[in-house]
């Protein structure tokens, strides 16, 4: 089975900080003074518009990590899966009803421009952030990439990603901090 018939990738769904830190905190924590070469949404060209379902892949010099997350609280954190630049415009979707939807889809470096401008800057800090705010998306967790000028936290925007260009929200307790 593919997701969003993106060749290779297998999304490898995780709940909790503490069991996606295990997983995966040191060798996010290993990108620290690498350079973002490029950041991949997945977009479909029939409607101009990004696809928040698919995984957001960040690549620094040649080492990418695949976020993305579903449900409230599911995230998958997957490693040099997907080659964007290998795989072209693709068809997705059903097509047995008249009410079914197929998309053109493809992978876009350039498509949002706050997320474009961080290309090419060296990652200072990457965390590991769990939403504390006390409602419905307590334990979401998200994560966090600093640079010098400017930080992209890709959180669980109910059931999609949801891109954030500021601090992250005063609700979140940081991993580095716990």
């Amino acid at each position: 089975m593919s997701y969003f018939d993106i060749q290779g990738h297998q999304p490898q769904w995780l709940n909790g900080l503490s069991a996606i830190a295990v997983a995966h905190g040191p060798r996010l924590h290993s990108m620290v003074g690498r350079h973002l070469s490029h950041a991949w949404l997945l977009w479909d060209l029939d409607a101009d518009e990004w696809i928040a379902d698919g995984p957001v892949l960040l690549d620094f010099d040649h080492e990418q990590v695949e976020i993305n997350h579903q449900k409230f609280d599911d995230l998958s954190i997957t490693w040099n899966t997907v080659d964007p630049e290998g795989q072209p415009a693709w068809t997705y979707g059903d097509w047995g009803h008249p009410d079914d939807r197929a998309s053109q889809l493809a992978w876009r470096h350039d498509a949002q421009a706050e997320l474009a401008a961080l290309q090419g800057q060296r990652l200072q800090a990457v965390d590991l952030l769990e939403y504390v705010g006390g409602d419905m998306a307590d334990g979401m967790v998200a994560v966090s990439f600093a640079f010098a000028d400017g930080q992209v936290t890709i959180s669980n925007g109910l059931d999609e990603n949801s891109l954030e260009f500021s601090d992250p929200d005063s609700r979140y307790l940081h991993w580095s901090k716990m």
